[in-house]
């Protein structure tokens, strides 16, 4: 959750990363102790493993976790559905909205599902209702963008039919927590990414900074990294035009000029370092949104697994550290907990006395249990000598999907005798006090109200 503070990481490139996890400490079992049966007979779980699920996360350094995730393996009562999600929390009840998206938003999505289902089934458009294809040799060697027609115009229909459904859910469940008095989500809210895995199909639905990202194989059968969303900063282009257009600000503090954030138009709060989220009222006349992005792809037999994450672990691992360390895990079950503490231990050498963020990941196997570490030429598994780690820091938390659209935004201006005024996180208890030395920035920050015209940061909203 939050932005990185401008400090350089203070090791050397090359240099051995200390204190490296050993194997014998995932020695666990694959469990079905913490499995809930949800809506229509699914399989639900908030932690712990099964089959083709690894799940963990942990408290950072902050006060209170406010990462939330969950699985429901047999969504809807089919038996090869599955529906993944991780939320990130902001602001002083971030944890609150986190976990009740968390709770509710999958039985919202499955209901709509069902009901998408009914009406196909009732207008005769079978093929989109039951999601499978009977050709699965056309997927063989497709690459995104190269599909067949006819397998183009079947993702077209499945993505029609499943974006409506993530469209409808997603405003629903921003209207319901609107309304519900029991959760302060003013100046609070949370991310979604989320994944629904049917046969062969990926649909993905992203909003604010939390990732997805696919390992698969290349035609050498390396394994390498397909980034699945965008990291929706408000620097990128289209969405810095539409908060412009709804008179809010964007722009980047002297003290940390690479994290751009949300602006009300006559004050500087509350400082929202994404530009779409569930929650967040104080924005949502200015240009912030809980429309997701939605996305698909038609999964082949080269592809091994896919990696859902909060920013957490991204702001300090690279995509293809990500699948490294997930493709080395001898066991499945602690494929998550491996990830998060190898993050741990890049953050401490990338931010050394920073606290370290909440981390949440869920790693979904897409085939049964094989050896993915012999598919790398250069190792066997991750070892102790983590050279590319120190070579990849710097590439922390890009849209790299889309960094064509990287607006020039112009950066508060520091011409107003504003240099000095250091950012404080937006805290909304004492626990989160911030310790001795440098601080990482959160999500959201709120400054004392300055009188000073928008203009003065560089950015002038619409007349």
């Amino acid at each position: 959750m939050g932005a990185c503070c401008s400090k350089e990481p203070s090791f050397a490139e090359g240099r051995v990363v200390e204190d490296v996890v050993e194997d014998r400490e995932y020695e666990g079992n694959e469990d079905d102790d913490h499995v809930a049966i949800g809506d229509y007979g699914a399989r639900m779980r908030l932690h712990g493993a099964s089959k083709y699920i690894s799940m963990y996360s942990q408290q950072g350094k902050k006060g209170v976790n406010q990462d939330a995730m969950t699985v429901w393996e047999e969504f809807i009562g089919n038996k090869d559905m599955f529906f993944c999600g991780v939320f990130d929390g902001h602001g002083p009840y971030g944890h609150k909205v986190a976990r009740h998206v968390r709770d509710t938003l999958p039985s919202r999505l499955s209901a709509a599902i069902k009901l998408s289902q009914a009406n196909s089934i009732k207008y005769g458009d079978t093929d989109t209702a039951d999601g499978e294809d009977s050709d699965d040799s056309k997927s063989e060697g497709s690459k995104d963008g190269e599909n067949s027609n006819s397998t183009n115009n079947k993702g077209t229909l499945l993505l029609s039919s499943w974006e409506a459904s993530f469209f409808k859910c997603f405003k629903d469940m921003d209207e319901e927590l609107s309304l519900d008095a029991s959760i302060d989500s003013f100046c609070s809210g949370t991310t979604a990414v989320t994944v629904v895995k049917q046969g062969n199909h990926l649909i993905i639905a992203n909003l604010g900074d939390s990732r997805a990202v696919l390992c698969t194989r290349s035609n050498k059968n390396q394994l390498f990294p397909v980034q699945l969303t965008v990291d929706l900063k408000p620097n990128i282009a289209s969405e810095a035009e539409r908060i412009k257009n709804r008179n809010g600000r964007v722009f980047a503090m002297a003290e940390e000029p690479e994290v751009y954030r949300i602006w009300m138009p006559d004050e500087d709060c509350p400082g929202l370092a994404m530009a779409r989220a569930f929650g967040d009222f104080c924005l949502k006349d200015y240009g912030l949104i809980s429309t997701p992005e939605v996305s698909y792809r038609r999964l082949t037999n080269k592809d091994e697994f896919v990696v859902l994450a909060t920013d957490g672990i991204w702001d300090v691992l690279s995509n293809y550290d990500v699948i490294r360390i997930v493709a080395s895990a001898r066991k499945r079950s602690m494929a998550a907990k491996m990830l998060i503490k190898y993050a741990v231990r890049a953050w401490r050498n990338k931010y050394p006395g920073c606290r370290v963020d909440d981390c949440a990941v869920i790693c979904l196997f897409l085939k049964s249990r094989t050896v993915l570490t012999r598919s790398f030429s250069e190792v066997s598994r991750v070892s102790a000598n983590h050279t590319e780690l120190a070579e990849t820091y710097s590439e922390v938390s890009r849209a790299s999907m889309n960094c064509s659209e990287i607006a020039a935004v112009p950066q508060r201006a520091r011409d107003h005798g504003y240099e000095t005024l250091h950012a404080k996180p937006y805290l909304g208890s004492k626990e989160n006090t911030a310790p001795d030395g440098v601080n990482r920035v959160n999500s959201v920050v709120k400054f004392p109200r300055l009188r000073k015209s928008s203009k003065d940061f560089g950015v002038v909203p619409d007349t």
